[in-house]
């Protein structure tokens, strides 16, 4: 999954960075809150980790902005702000978790996988379950079959995680070429090809396709 890191701090956003790297994550980082702002319109992200008092637009003023243009992709703020009335604003602003520094890295990922977990998977379970005896592990961002693991390519990775961030809903093979190529130009056949690649390695039920709405990975019902 990717995360967008803002921390003006450059010692603290090297160790943020490297740590969460080390876990699997996929980081974008930024010492300057304009230069956040434009990469979140220009990419899609997973999670947003935002210092509050940065150069450039504050990370306030971040989720003020996202949240006014319908963008709910979810936010923990790093701050060293203790201010009853700082958590607030974040609160009712949109954000989802506050983390205080000094904070230890384990916080850090506990605090993150339980954002993910309920933001995008509605579950504290660590095991998501698929079609034809499939399973999801989110911490480690690993497909199982009977505890093998399924091994994908790095697209086929990239593929995998932005549809099961969006579990059980269809997504266009334009919009998937969008968030995932990043306008880079492939062909659908290209797009669809991934795919049929990531259902070779699985199951034709493990990722559904609708004509006119899309892919999707579907839980097991």
């Amino acid at each position: 999954m990717t995360i967008l890191l803002l921390e003006d701090e450059t010692e603290y956003n090297d160790t943020i960075s490297e740590y969460l790297q080390s876990l699997g994550y996929e980081i974008d980082s930024f010492e300057d809150g304009d230069e956040a702002l434009d990469a979140i319109y220009d990419k899609s992200y997973h999670l947003l980790l935002l210092d509050i008092k940065v150069p450039g637009m504050n990370g306030h003023e971040i989720v003020k902005t996202i949240r006014e243009d319908n963008n709910e992709v979810p936010v923990i703020f790093i701050t060293s702000l203790t201010d009853v009335d700082d958590l607030s604003i974040g609160y009712e602003l949109g954000c989802n978790d506050y983390i205080r520094k000094p904070f230890a890295s384990m916080e850090l990922k506990y605090r993150i996988e339980q954002v993910l977990k309920l933001f995008y998977f509605h579950s504290n379970r660590d095991l998501i379950e698929l079609n034809d005896g499939y399973t999801y592990e989110i911490k480690t961002n690993q497909i199982f079959i009977q505890k093998q693991q399924v091994n994908l390519t790095p697209k086929e990775q990239k593929v995998w995680e932005y549809l099961i961030s969006r579990i059980d809903q269809y997504t266009p093979t334009k919009t998937i070429w969008e968030d995932v190529w990043e306008g880079k130009m492939v062909s659908e056949a290209e797009i669809r090809m991934v795919i049929k690649k990531i259902r070779n390695k699985t199951s034709s039920n493990v990722i559904i396709s609708h004509k006119g709405l899309g892919y999707k990975i579907a839980r097991k019902r």
